[in-house]
């Protein structure tokens, strides 16, 4: 058992981790998330290892980043201008990313979620409904919500530039 649950580990971590830290919008937080959810598989792995293990693996962060911010209530806010590390020139498409993480950041964990499932993960309003254990409607309502939020947020990001129009 141990020995196919270290294989999907180490084969899936890498995009796992990425999802987490879009989740979150914080490393070590999505390194605990990722962490969590491995632990609670690992405990399931017989049942689960012959289906979509991360199918499975991705619901638990889901829900677990959900309840872990239910529970801190203390808000987490990420300035609005980055800190300034050292180094080359920000190019617009950096400022951009910057931006876009910060806005997440702002949102509610379920706008979060559904906006990292559909958009980044690439799902369906019914695959997010189903892995959010709720309707299709509440999903399209986290991710109008979400979307309006994100233009507030950052005008920029539905703003044709000559660089994203292909001009």
């Amino acid at each position: 058992m141990s020995e196919t649950f270290h294989e999907f580990v180490v084969q899936r971590s890498p995009a796992l981790s990425r999802t987490a830290y879009l989740l979150t919008g914080d490393h070590q937080h999505a390194e605990d998330l990722l962490q969590s959810a491995l632990a609670r598989t690992y405990r399931h792995w017989r049942r689960i290892h012959d289906g979509d293990p991360e199918a499975y693996v991705r619901r638990v962060m889901y829900h677990q980043q959900v309840s872990w911010w239910r529970r801190r209530r203390v808000a987490e806010r990420l300035d609005a201008t980055p800190v300034e590390r050292g180094g080359g020139d920000h190019t617009e498409d950096t400022a951009l990313r910057l931006s876009v993480v910060a806005a997440l950041g702002r949102l509610t964990a379920r706008q979060r979620a559904v906006v990292v499932l559909r958009y980044y993960e690439d799902l369906t309003e019914a695959q997010v409904a189903e892995v959010l254990g709720c309707s299709v409607g509440t999903v399209k309502r986290h991710g109008h919500d979400a979307v309006r939020r994100l233009r507030d947020l950052v005008p920029d990001l539905w703003e044709p530039t000559p660089e994203r129009s292909g001009r």
